[in-house]
């Protein structure tokens, strides 16, 4: 697997980590391919029974690497075709294929947040079945802060946590709260001093029940919840589709990158 993500399964858990520190595991399109790589393997791993997310050098992802975005600046229409075209068989498109293959797994996933946990590293963390996150974490669903939508898979995992109200408020907003306040949202699990090794440790406790009995538990859960996955993917796309290379979206990057108030159409 390439580097920038390490997998290591023993004893039927795998442990997959970000391994972007010097970036703070920001998402590169390697990254996303990564992702969706390291999920579509261990679904065929012979006796797996959990996997642990975690990210290196003490955070967990900061989110899509600015690079992305100015890489893809001019290729736009290539974009929109990403969004609108998931491969043939997948509810999931290119981007959102790195967080919603977690849900697509049998077995439990468990994220270990500390350090930033930001935008796609966000939904990353929220399509885990279980978070346990640093009080001292700050997370962030950071989208509209760049002009965009939360199109990664959010609509399968914030329904499930949150009410609509509290969702729209920390989108729209793009407002950072602490672990210790995402906990009282609803958005983490619960917290944890050392969330990695609570993680090893809930994960082997997973791992020494029934098989049968937690992916059923994780497979009840999962579709009784919501809306159907595939139906609510589109809808993400479809509106994330025109907003992305508009005037305002754009507008909203280079204000960032000026450090000034957007001044949007």
């Amino acid at each position: 697997m390439n580097e920038i993500l390490e997998i290591a399964v023993s004893e039927g858990i795998a442990e997959v980590r970000l391994n972007r520190p010097h970036k703070r595991n920001a998402l590169s399109l390697e990254m996303f391919e990564a992702l969706a790589a390291a999920g579509e393997r261990l679904k065929s791993e012979a006796g797996l029974r959990a996997v642990v997310l975690c990210g290196a050098g003490g955070d967990f992802c900061s989110g899509l690497d600015m690079e992305v975005m100015q890489s893809l600046a001019g290729r736009l229409e290539e974009m929109r075709a990403l969004l609108l075209n998931p491969p043939e068989g997948e509810a999931a498109n290119f981007f959102q294929k790195p967080c919603y293959v977690w849900q697509e797994l049998p077995v439990p996933v468990i994220a270990a947040v500390e350090g930033v946990c930001l935008g796609g590293g966000m939904q990353l963390a929220l399509a885990a079945d279980i978070r346990l996150c640093s009080p001292a974490a700050r997370l962030s669903v950071m989208e509209a802060k760049w002009g965009l939508v939360p199109d990664m898979g959010i609509s399968q995992s914030l329904p499930k946590l949150v009410p609509a109200d509290r969702a729209k408020e920390l989108m729209m907003t793009t407002r950072m709260v602490s672990g210790k306040e995402a906990a009282s949202l609803g958005l983490v699990t619960r917290l944890e001093d050392d969330p990695l090794g609570a993680a090893r440790t809930l994960a082997a406790e997973i791992a020494g029940r029934s098989p049968e009995a937690v992916n059923g538990i994780k497979r009840l859960v999962d579709q009784s919840w919501t809306m159907a996955p595939g139906e609510a993917l589109r809808l993400e796309a479809e509106i994330q589709a025109p907003v992305i290379g508009g005037a305002n979206q754009i507008e909203a990057v280079m204000a960032n990158l000026q450090k000034r108030a957007p001044r949007f159409k």
